[in-house]
C-alpha cells in the first residue's frame, strides 16, 4: 500500500518552522504537505481551503488552532481523513468570556500595536520547564511577525467564532487517532486532553513528558516518534 501523505496544520502565528523537526524526519517516510490557516475568519473557511488543496485521502495532523481547523475538516469531509492526530489543542468553543478576551488584541492590532500583541500571545510559562525558552519565543515571535497584524486578526476572529466539536471527535470510528499533548501545557491542560481522548472511539493519548503547550519545539523528538507511531497504526475496513 502507498504511504500517506500527510498534511500538518498549524497553531495560530506559526509557519512551517513550528513543525520543522517533524516535517524534516517524517518527510523521509511520507510525503508531509504544511497546510497554513491565514485565509478566512472562519474555522469552515479555513478548513474548504486546506481541502482544496489536499489529496483526496491523506492523513492528518493538527496543532493549536491548527487541531481546531482539522476537527472542522472532519465534520465536513471525513471520508477524505485516514488517520487524526491532535496536539495541543481543545474540541472546545471559545466561552463568551474568552472571546470577548480577544478584542482589546484585535483592536491592537488593527492599530499598529502588534508588538504588545505578540507580547500577549508568545507567553514562555505555557512552555515545559527544561527547554531553551529564549530560542523558542525569539522563533515565535519571528513567525508572528512574519505573519503580520491582518493574519492575526484572520486568526483571532476564527478562533472567537468556532464551533464546539466534541459531537466530530464522537463520531471519528473509522480512523487511527491520537492525541499528543505536553504535560506542562498550560493553555491546554492535560486533564482537558484526557477527555479530549476518551471522546474518540479508537483514539490513543500520548503524554509528552517535559513538554508544555508547543511541544513540537520543547520536545521534537518525542512528538516525532508519536507521530511515526501514529502513521504506522494499521488502517480500519471501512464498511
Amino acid at each position: 500500500m502507498p504511504s500517506e501523505t500527510l498534511v500538518m496544520i498549524p497553531p495560530m502565528l506559526c509557519d512551517a518552522r513550528i513543525f520543522g523537526y517533524q516535517i524534516r524526519m517524517l518527510s523521509m517516510e511520507h510525503a508531509v504537505m504544511f497546510a497554513p490557516t491565514t485565509r478566512g475568519e472562519r474555522m469552515e473557511e479555513v478548513a474548504s481551503q486546506i481541502l482544496s488543496w489536499a489529496p483526496s485521502k491523506f492523513a492528518l495532523a493538527g496543532m493549536g488552532m491548527g487541531g481546531m481547523v482539522a476537527m472542522e475538516i472532519m465534520r465536513r469531509a471525513s471520508e477524505r481523513v485516514t488517520r487524526i492526530a491532535l496536539i495541543a489543542t481543545t474540541a472546545q468553543s471559545d466561552t463568551p468570556e474568552v472571546a470577548a478576551g480577544r478584542e482589546p488584541h484585535i483592536i491592537a492590532a488593527r492599530s499598529g500595536r502588534f508588538d504588545d500583541v505578540l507580547q500577549h500571545e508568545v507567553n514562555s510559562t505555557w512552555l515545559g520547564p527544561n527547554c531553551d525558552k529564549v530560542r523558542i519565543i525569539e522563533l515565535l515571535k519571528d513567525m508572528g511577525r512574519a505573519l503580520g497584524p491582518d493574519v492575526y486578526v484572520k486568526q483571532a476572529r476564527a478562533m472567537q467564532r468556532r464551533k464546539d466539536q466534541q459531537a466530530t471527535l464522537r463520531a471519528i470510528k473509522q480512523q487511527p487517532s491520537m492525541v499528543i499533548c505536553g504535560r506542562f501545557d498550560g493553555q491546554f491542560p492535560l486533564k482537558r486532553q484526557e477527555v479530549m481522548a476518551e471522546m474518540l472511539p479508537y483514539g490513543t493519548l500520548e503524554v509528552i513528558e517535559q513538554a508544555g503547550y508547543l511541544p513540537t519545539l520543547d520536545a521534537a523528538e518525542p512528538v516525532t516518534d508519536a507521530l511515526r507511531r501514529w502513521m504506522q497504526m494499521p488502517l480500519m475496513l471501512r464498511p
